[in-house]
């Protein structure tokens, strides 16, 4: 559990430092481009901040905490007695509460129901792609235990 807790900081950093590299980049970019006075946060979330600096930094940190999240849920994978289907319906669970509630903030998507919908259908399928990769890591892991186990069924 120590190792997830750890893992969980460095995915913290990890997406804090993303998010806050990316708004960067598309603050710089538009402008410069485009139009000055442009901020890549929603109006209505930097409203209810005192000032826009402290949403910004709030911001950054509700980016950490996405990364955290996700990657100290794993632990659920730990938990031998439960069944893949089940920790990845538990993951799932866990992961699609707290950063669709934290998306929801950062991006006030209550009141856009469009957004809400396309982020859902986004999260959606980043977690088909998860899943899928885990369990491609699983069967391989089930081959290469039989294999050592001289093709006996385990």
């Amino acid at each position: 559990m120590k190792e997830k807790i750890r893992n969980g900081f460095i995915s913290f950093a990890i997406s804090a430092f993303a998010g806050l590299t990316v708004n960067m980049l598309i603050d710089a970019v538009v402008n410069g481009f485009v139009r000055e006075g442009f901020i890549s946060m929603s109006p209505d979330y930097v409203a209810l901040f005192p000032t826009p600096a402290l949403a910004a930094y709030v911001n950054v940190l509700l980016y950490g905490l996405i990364g955290f999240i996700f990657s100290a849920a794993t632990f659920v994978y730990d938990m031998e007695r439960l069944g893949f289907v089940l920790q990845s319906l538990i993951y799932f669970a866990v992961t699609g509460a707290a950063c669709t509630a934290i998306t929801v903030i950062l991006w006030q998507l209550h009141k856009y129901p469009l957004g809400l919908v396309f982020t859902l259908c986004g999260y959606g399928l980043t977690h088909i792609i998860i899943i899928r990769m885990q369990y491609r890591r699983l069967k391989q892991d089930i081959l290469l235990i039989n294999e050592r186990c001289g093709g006996m069924a385990v």
